[in-house]
């Protein structure tokens, strides 16, 4: 049955490590979730799933379309609008017009770019195209990246002054650059416009930051992230995608329903508390 914790669950595709769309859809929909994040290609995977392009085959996007449609679940969010610099969003025009044929609720972003103020003027690019075609978008920011923690983050959203334009809050990226929950609850939440959860531990266990992040994440309530202090201060409508890629269990054979079911179950459980407070 899908409760009120259940309408605001979506998957990530850094939690699926490749799996194709068709499957990445159905995965979603057997777990009971409305929504998935999309990324219109995978990155090379050691499990065995084939390559793919939505951007590329456009026989493969009708067959997203029609699973997406058959078995009623929505884009939560289109991923990989990365900004490198000198690049020019416009560039990327295609890609948001797929999006958006996908169905896509909003695009997400983030800047590679050294240059903020260059960052910021291309932001309002992208914005103005994924509004053109009907869509939001959000900026992710993160340890390593030109944006890297969340009053940068909040400087660009409101230098770019789009209500159509808001802040993507990963928990994990926003506790280990230093915010806590309190400073979330000081945001206007109309400047919020999607979340990721995951847990980690608060002392890093892998020295590169990027590989932790994109591979070896925790399920949620099982590292040391204050995961519901960070949900209560958030709004109560906004998705929440579970972005929590778990390479060592897939290494070891898990398959992508059970690591998925875990945290589904997991989130459902930290919602579950959140709905009672």
């Amino acid at each position: 049955m899908r409760g009120s914790t259940m309408e605001r669950l979506s998957i990530e595709p850094l939690s699926v490590m490749g799996l194709p769309p068709v499957e990445y859809v159905g995965l979603a929909a057997d777990l009971g979730l409305r929504y998935v994040a999309l990324a219109l290609s995978a990155l090379p995977n050691p499990y065995g799933y084939p390559s793919y392009s939505l951007r590329d085959d456009a026989a493969l996007r009708r067959e997203t379309v029609a699973a997406l449609r058959d078995r009623g679940v929505t884009v939560s969010l289109g991923d990989g609008f990365v900004l490198q610099p000198g690049m020019n969003m416009r560039d990327l025009a295609g890609d948001v017009a797929i999006m958006a044929e996908l169905g896509a609720q909003r695009v997400n972003t983030v800047t590679f770019d050294p240059d903020l103020n260059r960052s910021v003027d291309q932001f309002g690019v992208l914005a103005e195209l994924a509004a053109e075609a009907g869509m939001e978008t959000s900026l992710e920011f993160a340890p390593g990246l030109t944006i890297a923690d969340l009053p940068t983050a909040l400087d660009a959203v409101r230098a770019v002054g789009r209500p159509d334009f808001r802040l993507l809050i990963d928990t994990m990226h926003l506790v280990r650059s230093g915010s806590s929950p309190a400073e979330v609850a000081a945001i206007d939440p109309d400047l919020i416009g999607y979340i990721q959860l995951s847990d980690a531990p608060l002392v890093p266990t892998i020295p590169n930051y990027m590989e932790e992040a994109c591979f070896e994440r925790m399920v949620p309530g099982t590292g040391d992230l204050p995961l519901l202090d960070i949900l209560d201060a958030l709004p109560r409508q906004l998705v929440i995608g579970l972005e929590v890629p778990l390479r060592s269990r897939a290494d070891a054979g898990v398959g992508p329903h059970e690591r998925l079911g875990a945290c589904v179950d997991a989130a459902r459980k930290l919602l579950a508390q959140l709905d009672v407070q």
